[in-house]
C-alpha cells in the first residue's frame, strides 16, 4: 500500500481511501422519479439498473404475454412460442479516475486530484455495497492502471493503491511531459470492454477533451449508463482582484497578474466557457455532468449531487 507522502488535502493514500467505506452506505446511483404510466408500479428508475437476459423457448400458455411470443420460431413449429428471460444478476461497473498534473492544484481544502481520487473509491464502495462487480482505469500523463471488475473488498482495495500510487507521483516538480488525451485513451480502453449494461463513472477535470471525448462517451452512453463528475476548484470562478499567480502546464510556467484586468476577465472568460460547454453535453448526450469541488468535503457533495434530479429527463 502507498503511504509514502502524507499531506492533508495535498496527497492521499490508500488506507484514508479504504477508510471511506462507511460514508459511502447512503449513497444511491439509482435515482427514482414517478411513474406516469397506468400498468407500471409508483416509481420507475432513471437508470437503467439490472437488465434481462434470455433464457429460453417455451410454448405459449395462457396468460403469457403476447409480447413475448417468437414470432420466427413460432411460424416455423406451428405453434405459438415466447421467449422466456430473468433478471439480470449484476451490473458490472467501471470507475474511470484522472491523475494527471493538470488535477494538481487546489486553492482550498485538497487538491482537484485528492478530491477525484476520494469520490472515485466512495462510488466503487457503494457499488460493491449494491453486491455488483467494480473495477477500473486510473490514468496519469504517463500511462494507464487497470484493476479488472470484481465482486469483492480485495478490487476495491485494489483500485484506491493504484490511485495512491498515481496521486503519490504527482509534484511541483513533476518531470513527465503533459498528456491531454490520455482521457481520451482510457474512454477508448473503457469501450473496448463496456459492451453494454455496465454503469461508467469517468472523474476528471476534463482537461484535453474535445470532440473525441465527445464522440467516445455518446458511443458508451448508447448501451450503458455513463455518469461523469466534473472536479473544478472554483478559484478560477472566484479571481481575486489583486496580485499575481504563476501557473504551470508542467513544463512551462506563466506569471498572471490579477491587477490587471483584462487578465482577469480571460482566465475568467476561459473558465465558465469550457465549463459551460461541458455541461451542455448533459442535454446533448443525455450525461449526468455533476460538479464536483476541491474546496469541499467530498463525501457531502456527492450525497447531495445524486440526491437532485439532474439526469431524471433522460429516458431509456
Amino acid at each position: 500500500m502507498t503511504g509514502a507522502k502524507v499531506s492533508g488535502g495535498v496527497y492521499v493514500t490508500t488506507e484514508q481511501l479504504v477508510a471511506l467505506e462507511a460514508r459511502a452506505r447512503d449513497l444511491s446511483f439509482v435515482q427514482k422519479a414517478r411513474s406516469h404510466q397506468q400498468l407500471a408500479g409508483r416509481m420507475q428508475s432513471s437508470l437503467r439498473g439490472r437488465g434481462l437476459i434470455f433464457e429460453e423457448l417455451r410454448e405459449y400458455l395462457p396468460g403469457d404475454d403476447i409480447r413475448s411470443i417468437d414470432w420466427r420460431v413460432t411460424a416455423r413449429t406451428s405453434r405459438p412460442v415466447v421467449r422466456v428471460y430473468g433478471e439480470e444478476k449484476e451490473r458490472p461497473a467501471i470507475l474511470v479516475v484522472d491523475q494527471r498534473i493538470n488535477m494538481f492544484f487546489g486553492s482550498r481544502r485538497s487538491m482537484k486530484s485528492v478530491t477525484a481520487a476520494e469520490a472515485a473509491v466512495l462510488c466503487a464502495w457503494r457499488i460493491l455495497g449494491s453486491g455488483d462487480r467494480v473495477g477500473g482505469f486510473v490514468f496519469g500523463d504517463a500511462g494507464t492502471d487497470e484493476v479488472k471488475p470484481h465482486r469483492s473488498r480485495n478490487a476495491v482495495i485494489a483500485l484506491a493503491n493504484r490511485i495512491a500510487e498515481k496521486n503519490a507521483q504527482l509534484s511541483a516538480t513533476y518531470a513527465v511531459t503533459p498528456s491531454p488525451a490520455a482521457l481520451d485513451d482510457a474512454l477508448h480502453k473503457v469501450a473496448s470492454i463496456a459492451h453494454h449494461d455496465h454503469l461508467v463513472i469517468v472523474v476528471s477535470d476534463f482537461d484535453g477533451y474535445g470532440e473525441t471525448t465527445r464522440n467516445l462517451l455518446l458511443r458508451l452512453s448508447g448501451r450503458n449508463d455513463v455518469i461523469c463528475l466534473l472536479v473544478y476548484d472554483p478559484f478560477l470562478l472566484e479571481l481575486p482582484t489583486s496580485g499575481e499567480i504563476v501557473v504551470s502546464g508542467g513544463t512551462l510556467q506563466a506569471e498572471l497578474a490579477l491587477g490587471r484586468s483584462s487578465v482577469r476577465g480571460s482566465v475568467d472568460a476561459f473558465a465558465r466557457n469550457r465549463g459551460r460547454d461541458l455541461r451542455a453535453w448533459q442535454k446533448d448526450l443525455g450525461l449526468p455532468m455533476l460538479p464536483v469541488s476541491a474546496a469541499e468535503e467530498t463525501a457531502p457533495q456527492l450525497r447531495r449531487l445524486l440526491e437532485q434530479s439532474a439526469w431524471r429527463q433522460r429516458r431509456h
